[in-house]
Formats: C-alpha cells, structure tokens, sequence
C-alpha cells in the first residue's frame, strides 16, 4: 500500500473456489454453505484521495455502474455512516478481475475499499469489525478483507484461515458470457444435489501441503446449474484437463472456469488452445495466494 498523506492505493485480489458446498437454503432467501476460498494473483487497483464531501468513483472500465448500487460506493456509504466520518472521497478504479465472473470482483473492491478508507480517515478499526461491516454489503467481503486460503461456512462470513494452498500453476479462463449470481442459486434444487464435495478431505489435503489429495477434490455444486445452462464451461474444462490439468473446476457461480497445473509451461500451452478455439477471451496465468 503506498500513500502520501491524503492519497493510498490498495490491490483487491480475486478469488476462486477450491470446493464450494450448499448445505441448505435459509428462511432468509440466503444459502447456507461451506467453501474453501483461495486468493489468486488477479486484483484491481483501488486509489482513495480525500475530498472535501461526498463520494465520487470513476473508473477505466466503462461497463461498470458506478452508481450507490455499486458495492464500492456501499462500501464508503456505510462507514461514513457507521462512523460519522464528514470528509468525502474520491475513488479511482483500475479494473483487471473479470466482471460477473464467479471471482468476487466487487466484493474484493467494496473489503478493499473498507480497508483503505480505514486508513485514509485514520479510524483504527480491527479487522474483525471491518469483517462485521463487510457481511453487511455482501456474504464474500468478510473473506476478501481476510484473504489468503480459508474455510468459510455460514452465508460465507463465518471464516477459518487455513494454511497456504500447495505450490501450483493457475491457469484462469473466462468465456465471453455474464452469469447472474441470483440466477444460480434460485436455480439449484439443494435436495438435488446427489454429490457433495469433500470439503473436510480438501482442507486436510491443504493442511498437508497434498496437491494431489487437492486436485482430487475439486468440487462445485452450483456448476450443475450453470454448466447446464452453458455449454461452453464444460468444453473449457475438458481442453484444460487434456492439456495435462491436474484438475479443472468453474470458480463461484460461474462462468469462470480455472485449471491447475504443476508447471508453466503447461498452463501456457492450454492458454494458446483455449484462445485459438475462441472458447474465452480474458485468460491469465497466475498462482494461488499474491
């Protein structure tokens, strides 16, 4: 984080899901769930720069609505609200993280944004409290304000760190299509599930540094709705796995589809096919972990 006396920069990291289980739906409309969670080397660039009222947030991307609906300006809203806090800011953002893509894009920028007007208004908050705050925008910011490898369960907000993912190559692929986050989850008959991921073998296996007993266990059940409605997210994982993916799974409620493989090389390999096959335009190879 670099900053002179009224201007800071935060990175907003994106996610992938290493196993994602809906354990049931809540009265709430909510789900209950229990994921393993798993920053990755994508992030936006958030810029904070006091002003004197107001909140005022531009951004290089032009597809994104930067209205009091965007989870950034909800961000800004709440703690000025929560604590009073009279100045204004101005937000810069540099987008990278694919938009609607199963990454958490927004949410990584709202715990950004949490984190870095702490800082800029200088109120001293704990992380704990800012995590508070967070569930209150949306069930993945609490995890994107803690980062790193992590168990989440409840609506996601209820958080266990977990050591560091094994070492491994990602290679990360999003097909030139929008998924609703609503969509999927109205859509997923929960009684239906007939397979659960191992999310206690996956975090044993994490535990252990075991990349085999990881890659074993790779589980999504919200890829049964979206996979079904999207053709395209299981051609990109069945080129992933040919290309010598030692697992392949689509992150969140999709359409993000990422591959983990042991080397580089590999993963670049399968990047140039995915691209000459037109199957996703926005590619990265990247790591587990910043």
């Amino acid at each position: 984080m670099s900053h002179d006396t009224n201007t800071l920069t935060r990175k907003a990291y994106a996610k992938i899901n290493l196993g994602l289980d809906v354990v049931r739906r809540l009265e709430n409309g909510y789900h209950e769930v229990r994921m393993i969670m798993q920053t990755v080397g994508i992030y936006d660039v958030l810029t904070f720069r006091a002003a004197a009222s107001g909140i005022h947030i531009t951004a290089d991307n032009g597809e994104l609505p930067l209205g009091e609906d965007n989870l950034i300006h909800k961000a800004a809203r709440l703690l000025k609200e929560e604590y009073n806090v009279r100045e204004g800011v101005e937000i810069r953002l540099e987008k990278h993280i694919p938009i609607a893509a199963g990454m958490a894009g927004g949410s990584s920028d709202a715990a950004a944004t949490l984190l870095g007007l702490n800082d800029l208004f200088s109120l001293g908050l704990p992380k704990e409290r800012l995590r508070e705050l967070g569930v209150r925008i949306g069930a993945d910011v609490p995890y994107c304000i803690l980062g790193g490898t992590a168990l989440a369960e409840g609506i996601g907000e209820r958080l266990t760190p977990l050591p560091p993912a094994p070492p491994c190559v990602l290679l990360i692929a999003k097909p030139d299509i929008q998924v609703s986050t609503r969509y999927v989850y109205e859509h997923l008959d929960t009684a239906g599930v007939w397979r659960h991921p191992d999310i206690d073998g996956m975090r044993l296996a994490i535990e252990n540094g075991d990349l085999s007993g990881v890659t074993a266990r790779l589980g999504n059940v919200l890829e049964t709705v979206t996979a079904c409605r999207y053709p395209v997210i299981g051609r990109i994982r069945e080129e992933m796995l040919a290309c010598g993916a030692l697992g392949s799974l689509m992150s969140g409620s999709g359409p993000t589809v990422f591959g983990i493989y042991s080397g580089e090389e590999q993963a670049w390999q399968a990047l140039e096919r995915l691209k000459g096959q037109g199957l996703a335009k926005e590619l990265f190879v990247t790591k587990m972990g910043v």
